[in-house]
């Protein structure tokens, strides 16, 4: 089995290839996340902010069934709708988490709000996939 194969086909337990698959979910989940909040505001006319929460929701909906689907393939719980659930909470977690660290950054360091906003990120990245992994997958 070649190496790409490993890495985009092959079920797996190694943590290496998990983080790199959900990069690229992560990447997924912003684009549904990021689009629906357009076409909902600026298409549909709906207030951003209730735009924004639906987007959020769909985004998490599409990381999470990318997620089961192709970056973890073994699981802790058995019940969907609990495993839906904590899912939900560490990315509601990491939505804080974002926030505050983007504050930090920004209010107290003096970056550049989106130079903050890449570094929330990337931390963001690595909490929600070592939270995930270890409440959630074997």
């Amino acid at each position: 089995m070649n190496t790409l194969e490993k890495l985009f086909r092959q079920n797996t337990d190694k943590t290496i290839i998990q983080l790199f698959r959900y990069i690229f979910v992560g990447g997924a989940a912003f684009i549904v996340d990021f689009g629906s909040l357009y076409i909902l505001t600026d298409i549909f006319g709906i207030y951003y902010l209730i735009s924004a929460a639906i987007a959020f929701i769909l985004g998490l909906i599409a990381n999470y069934i990318l997620s089961i689907s192709w970056v973890f393939n073994r699981r802790r719980m058995d019940n969907r709708l609990s495993e839906f659930t904590v899912f939900t909470i560490i990315g509601i977690i990491g939505l804080g988490l974002n926030e505050a660290l983007i504050w930090f950054f920004t209010g107290y360091i003096g970056f550049f709000y989106l130079i903050s906003k890449i570094i929330a990120a990337v931390i963001i990245l690595f909490w929600n996939f070592f939270a995930r992994k270890y409440a959630l997958f074997k």
